[in-house]
């Protein structure tokens, strides 16, 4: 099997042959149809003008050839390649060329059948002579014992200088043939030099070493796009692998410290007899803990199947307006309890595409998340509006809270984070899991969740849903 190098380069010279045998060959026929004809307009002119003599002649003066007169003159190369003669109607020789001798240029019926209707003729012999002869054959008109006027020519030049032409062509052909091979040989080496140079750099980048990135060519070429968008590439590889690292660290430590805790308080009951009251509480207790456990396990699997992609419901027609309200109704209770109010504000109908499930759940959480850092005595509003602008439906859950400081507003829906806030304060409960989790199954339903400070204090969270027509 021809490596992609080969293949490229077997390619690019058979197009190129192509291309120059096609060019060759129709440079060839115009060179040779122009120099048979520059033959053709020697022979014609020269037939034209011995028929203009004879047509200024009388009647009866004798029927001659106009040849260059014997003498001590100066050399003439005129006509001495050419054979001449004049024929009557009954196609005998009148007069002839002296380079004719004896012999005379063909003139068959058919050829005096077709010149005396007035026609031209021109024709190549065929074994007349010694060479290969061209012929013309010119009607002379307005004389009734005349015929025709024939001149012949040797087409040995000819087709001479066709030959060497020819060669020319092969040799010129073949030296650009070579310099275009060796010419793309050179781009083809040095482009795939550069790709050998990010294969073999690429072959060594493992999960060690992430950090590093594929040798740029230093153009802006195909090759040099390539590259950045590999490196791109490789940079967010490298990105997805340490948010892998931070959430299998985050997630064993926040396993590791309940666990922790479930044993230190079993080994503690089982240290020594107690009081069967002893024994309920400690059992309340690691019930706790296992619930925690299992909390933090469910929305593991869910945030795990979200990423694999298999943890999404068919998108259906929602009432944005009775869902707000049976969020609220089931966080009532909580709210009452922390002494806080639940605030609906009045919106017309809106609907949204979107799983029921999933819009309840991040709903939920952003409820829950207002509810767990408000102050007592505040209020923790909740609106509902279309955006026809941005087709979208917007669900806002404001609080009166601390807000959400400058350097943790990027980090707020990664997966483990939890703020300055609710870490100093050991009463909020909370794995950090809760607004990445949202994020995750709004984003799996073509939505998002923005989050932005009041500017009377407190947080403000909008989910944007796509917007039901």
């Amino acid at each position: 099997m021809l490596s992609f190098r080969k293949r490229l380069a077997l390619a690019h010279v058979s197009a190129i042959v192509v291309v120059m045998a096609v060019a060759a060959f129709g440079s060839y026929l115009v060179f040779s149809r122009n120099v048979h004809r520059e033959l053709d307009a020697a022979l014609l002119a020269l037939a034209e003008t011995e028929m203009g003599m004879l047509l200024s002649a009388g009647e009866g003066d004798t029927v001659i050839v106009h040849e260059a007169p014997p003498g001590p003159g100066a050399p003439s190369f005129v006509r001495l390649d050419r054979l001449v003669q004049i024929v009557d109607a009954d196609g005998r020789v009148l007069a002839r060329s002296s380079n004719l001798g004896e012999a005379q240029l063909p003139i068959p019926l058919a050829l005096r059948e077709r010149l005396a209707a007035g026609e031209t003729v021109f024709e190549t012999l065929d074994g007349y002579g010694e060479e290969p002869t061209r012929m013309v054959s010119v009607p002379v008109p307005g004389r009734s014992s005349l015929l025709a006027v024939q001149v012949a020519g040797s087409l040995d030049d000819v087709n001479r200088t066709v030959a060497m032409a020819s060669a020319l062509f092969l040799i010129l052909g073949c030296a650009l043939l070579l310099a275009l091979g060796a010419a793309g040989a050179l781009i083809t080496r040095r482009a795939f030099g550069a790709i050998d140079d990010v294969v073999r750099q690429a072959h060594r980048i493992g999960d060690a070493n992430l950090g590093e990135r594929l040798p740029h060519p230093g153009t802006k070429d195909e090759i040099g796009r390539l590259v950045d968008t590999l490196n791109d590439m490789l940079a967010r590889i490298e990105q997805g692998m340490e948010a892998q690292r931070r959430f299998t660290a985050d997630a064993s430590h926040e396993l590791r410290s309940p666990l922790s805790r479930l044993r230190t308080e079993l080994e503690l009951a089982l240290r020594r007899p107690r009081e069967p009251a002893a024994y309920v509480e400690t059992l309340h207790s690691s019930l706790e803990e296992v619930e925690s456990l299992t909390l933090l396990v469910e929305e593991l699997l869910v945030l795990a199947r979200l990423d694999a992609g298999q943890e999404r419901d068919v998108a259906e027609t929602v009432s944005l307006n009775q869902l707000v309200e049976e969020a609220s109704r089931r966080l009532e209770p909580l709210a009452r309890e922390r002494r806080l109010t639940l605030s609906l504000e009045p919106a017309p109908p809106v609907a949204a595409r979107v799983a029921r499930g999933a819009a309840s759940l991040a709903l939920a959480n952003l409820l829950d998340n207002a509810l767990k850092f408000s102050p007592a005595g505040t209020t923790v509003r909740v609106g509902l509006r279309a955006d026809a602008d941005a087709n979208e439906a917007v669900i806002s859950v404001a609080d009166s809270g601390p807000g959400i400081r400058g350097d943790e507003m990027p980090h707020l829906f990664e997966r483990f984070y939890r703020g300055a806030t609710a870490r100093s304060d050991e009463k909020t409960p909370g794995l950090g899991l809760g607004l990445a989790l949202s994020q995750a199954v709004v984003h799996a339903h073509g939505g998002r969740i923005e989050a932005a400070n009041e500017s009377g204090g407190g947080a403000r969270f909008e989910m944007r849903l796509p917007l039901a027509r």
